[in-house]
């Protein structure tokens, strides 16, 4: 069922609620995002903002609450949605053991674009991100950035409106993260897609996203550009609003969130 899109926002989320048993992971998230806005879910580990992606993208079936992703409902409408979107995982998620001509190819199947443009496509975004050259190569011999390049151009095949990346960075050097930003920024600009990312870090929140979302604990706390989040808590810095607005620093919370995953999945085990 096509659902009717809210004026510029390409994704509307409203009272969103993900549980396992009785622990609340995304606790009556409401949020929207505007179509070629790039926009970001700033937080610790733990807070929901992977499951609240794995939600947009249907990879998770929400507990309660209403979701539109470019007019569709990705629980009832999977196959329209995830026409959609294109998506870069935190985990790596190529074929190692196929080239990575094969793993665009491959890609290109599934999405059934078909054949007189599949080359195409895949030669023009392999050369954007600077991997044509070792197009006929296994992935097993690409570097952890050559590896998430190819995951972007793969995201890219099938023109999305929407590009998820959920903590894209996470493992790259900073010049590998540069590089990666560039490649989707001018892709922003050129396509008018956009990008929803989710982060820990506040340097890349404060410099790529044009709108953060500061989600805690499985709550959305605040939303706004840097300066709003600044203004609204009358502070200097993206950090120090995310201090004033959660009570602790980012950095300090990566061990508690871990713990809190730790212990959801200790009480989900007990329980089968």
């Amino acid at each position: 069922m096509n659902l009717k899109q809210d004026g510029p926002n390409i994704i509307v989320v409203s009272n969103l609620v993900k549980k396992f048993n009785e622990v609340v992971a995304v606790d009556h998230i409401s949020f929207a995002v505007k179509k070629g806005e790039i926009f970001a879910f700033l937080g610790p580990n733990g807070a929901g903002k992977s499951t609240t992606i794995k939600m947009l993208t249907t990879l998770l079936t929400p507990t309660g609450g209403e979701m539109s992703l470019n007019g569709w409902d990705p629980t009832r409408d999977k196959d329209a949605a995830r026409k959609s979107f294109g998506i870069v995982f935190q985990d790596p998620s190529l074929d190692e053991d196929m080239t990575a001509f094969e793993n665009m190819e491959f890609h290109a199947v599934l999405y059934k674009i078909p054949g007189d443009l599949r080359n195409d496509r895949i030669g023009e975004l392999l050369q954007f991100v600077e991997l044509w050259d070792r197009r006929k190569d296994l992935v097993k011999t690409f570097s952890g950035g050559m590896k998430r390049r190819l995951e972007i151009a793969r995201g890219l095949l099938h023109h999305p409106k929407i590009l998820f990346l959920d903590e894209p960075t996470l493992g790259l050097d900073p010049q590998t993260r540069n590089h990666m930003w560039s490649y989707i920024k001018e892709v922003n600009k050129r396509e008018n897609m956009t990008v929803f990312f989710t982060t820990h870090y506040m340097e890349e929140a404060e410099r790529i996203a044009e709108r953060i979302a500061i989600i805690d604990l499985g709550k959305i706390i605040a939303t706004g550009t840097p300066k709003e989040l600044e203004g609204q808590t009358n502070t200097a810095s993206l950090e120090d609003a995310f201090l004033n607005l959660t009570g602790r620093k980012i950095r300090e919370e990566e061990a508690s969130g871990m713990d809190h995953w730790r212990a959801m999945h200790r009480m989900w085990s007990r329980r089968h």
